[in-house]
């Protein structure tokens, strides 16, 4: 069950990539399931809780500079640099307004993943990860609200409460169940990565169906926006955070965490508060930041470190 899991956790772009083009031939199989997509992401987020522990909250006092120079660039870089790759690929107001929705979101759960294969401070990003998702409910509304609802008009405190109800009451409950049960946490911990990308996969291929007949004209268009906007984040992320003095495996956290999202959260999010054509950028983006992610943290695994 550990070796399968594994398999499935290590080709996640793969499931993706297979789940999205049978959605987009067969979308009927997935529409009927849309409703289903805030559960989903509940149980992709009690997982990541599941996989947190108290010690990774004590970073903050141990490091509190670091971590606010994480948190503070994540929600300052993406939500920007979307609103920019936004008027400068002249999106449609859909499209526009999902692209920073994306970059209004948490960190991605990859993220902390991709900053081990990196040989980056993995500490720091599960802390900033951590704290970035915990605030998500008051900072991706009041955000997204300042950049975004010029574009498409969003209810701020209906937002805030789909937030807190997908994402910080299960982690929440997920840290609680590792610190009450730890014994049976530990024992199925190996397949709750697996468990959250056959979430990820169902999530996305629902986003693609219920978007089937207008994606192939926009598909394109919203590739090139993503790349721009993920490429934006990795590497304003990195040069920012050297430029803060941040040594070289702590910016390669920081960079994985502005440039990987919480794409499937943005997805859900634009499905029931703006229009079912501002989920794709989100949907792309769960394809697109695992691949150049595992790029880049596979170049800087054999690249020596440096001012450790």
């Amino acid at each position: 069950m550990a070796r399968l899991a594994k398999y499935i956790t290590e080709y996640v772009s793969l499931w993706v990539l297979l789940g999205s083009s049978i959605a987009f031939l067969y979308p009927s199989a997935f529409k009927p399931f849309s409703k289903e997509i805030p559960l989903l992401l509940s149980v992709i987020m009690l997982g990541m809780g599941l996989t947190m522990t108290p010690d990774d909250f004590k970073l903050v006092m141990k490091r509190p500079k670091d971590i606010f120079y994480g948190v503070a660039l994540r929600y300052l870089i993406m939500p920007i640099a979307g609103w920019c790759v936004a008027k400068a690929f002249v999106l449609p107001p859909e499209l526009a307004a999902g692209l920073i929705l994306v970059g209004c979101s948490p960190s991605g759960t990859a993220s902390n993943v991709l900053t081990f294969i990196a040989k980056g401070d993995t500490a720091l990003s599960v802390s900033v990860s951590s704290i970035n998702t915990l605030l998500a409910p008051i900072l991706t509304p009041a955000i997204f609200l300042i950049l975004g609802g010029t574009i498409l008009p969003l209810n701020s405190s209906a937002l805030f409460l789909d937030i807190l109800k997908i994402v910080v009451i299960p982690i929440v409950l997920g840290v609680s169940l590792r610190v009450v049960a730890s014994r049976y946490v530990t024992y199925i911990q190996p397949i709750i990565p697996a468990v959250s990308v056959v979430m990820i996969v169902i999530t996305i291929g629902i986003v693609v169906a219920l978007n089937a007949a207008k994606l192939a004209t926009v598909a394109f268009i919203a590739l090139l926006a993503v790349m721009a906007h993920n490429a934006l984040g990795l590497s304003l992320g990195y040069g920012a955070a050297r430029a803060l003095g941040l040594t070289e495996p702590r910016a390669r956290a920081i960079a994985f965490e502005i440039g990987v999202e919480n794409s499937g959260l943005a997805a859900a999010l634009a499905l029931a508060h703006l229009d079912p054509l501002a989920a794709i950028p989100g949907a792309i983006f769960s394809v697109w930041h695992n691949l150049s992610g595992s790029m880049i943290a596979a170049y800087w695994a054999k690249k020596d470190l440096k001012n450790r």
